[in-house]
């Protein structure tokens, strides 16, 4: 029997574009970061990799492009099995680089239309596979381990828990619903306030029934940024990334 997987995901092959790591080389370091939308998490993140010159990788990408890919073949991403006949051919590549970004389905370059309302209505759908889910983390590991960065700070729902539950810094970005509403609305302008902030808590609704991105789990340390501006939470992370990796070494 063909097995359907797309090779990109199936274990064992690396990422298109990226070497294997050289035998020998040295791990990178980790730092995971879970939490809500709107917590900030993608934009923190992506500062605090550039502030460490490490690579940046929002995992969340994946589950849009997924999303765009099934919408653009006409599928109900309600429906767990239309999901995974278009999972067949989802041929998917990300950049780690905090400064320049792409996300690429194909050969088409959907940076900007994974973000589009249509997109972010559909990505719980697709997210909730657990076949899906199983390929994709295989997706980010091999990602990370055949970067060749010296570490990769990832972004996600269940990066402290399933992904890299052993990484060695993992951190819970969080804050208030309102505060979290409020700043995804500040980013959303062309969309009513209220709209925006019903969204939110549904997406976390739905996600919330696939994994538990609201409570952190043994080991990682809370950021609770609801009182914070965004340099100031980025600092924070810093500053647990710090603490930690020094505990690690013994500083």
């Amino acid at each position: 029997m063909t097995d359907p997987t797309p090779a990109l995901f199936r274990p064992g092959l690396a990422a298109p574009g990226l070497a294997a790591p050289a035998e020998g080389s040295s791990a990178p370091v980790i730092v995971a970061i879970d939490g809500p939308a709107g917590s900030g998490k993608s934009s923190v993140s992506k500062a605090s990799a550039a502030r460490l010159g490490y690579g940046f990788l929002d995992t969340g990408a994946a589950y849009r492009a997924l999303a765009w890919h099934a919408l653009a073949h006409g599928a109900d991403t309600s429906d767990a099995t239309a999901v995974l006949e278009v999972f067949g051919d989802f041929d998917y590549a990300i950049s780690l680089d905090t400064t320049d970004r792409w996300v690429r389905v194909g050969g088409v370059d959907v940076t900007t239309a994974i973000r589009e309302p249509r997109v972010t209505d559909a990505v719980s759908g697709v997210a909730r596979v657990a076949p899906v889910r199983q390929a994709v983390n295989q997706l980010f590991r091999r990602l990370v381990a055949s970067a060749g960065l010296p570490g990769v700070v990832v972004e996600g729902r269940d990066i402290t828990t399933v992904v890299f539950p052993d990484a060695p810094v993992r951190i819970l970005l969080t804050a208030a619903p309102e505060v979290r509403a409020a700043r995804r609305s500040a980013e959303m302008t062309d969309q009513d306030a209220a709209k925006v902030a019903a969204a939110l808590h549904q997406r976390d609704a739905a996600d919330s029934t696939v994994v538990d991105f609201l409570t952190a789990a043994p080991g990682v340390e809370v950021v609770d940024s609801t009182h914070l501006d965004f340099e100031q939470t980025v600092d924070a992370v810093l500053s647990v990334v710090d603490s930690t990796m020094g505990a690690r070494d013994g500083r």
